[in-house]
């Protein structure tokens, strides 16, 4: 099964051990944005 976006996101985001709020700051978007990425709620 093809992984989503967003768990590749998440996969990435924990190997470097980052929280979705510190991976929010470094991308200068909200911690929200990130978990919608992460939940694959994001379409545009």
């Amino acid at each position: 099964m093809k992984k989503t976006l967003g768990a590749l996101i998440a996969e990435l985001r924990k190997e470097k051990g980052l929280t979705q709020l510190e991976l929010a700051q470094q991308m200068g978007v909200t911690d929200k944005a990130v978990s919608k990425w992460e939940r694959d709620l994001s379409h545009s």
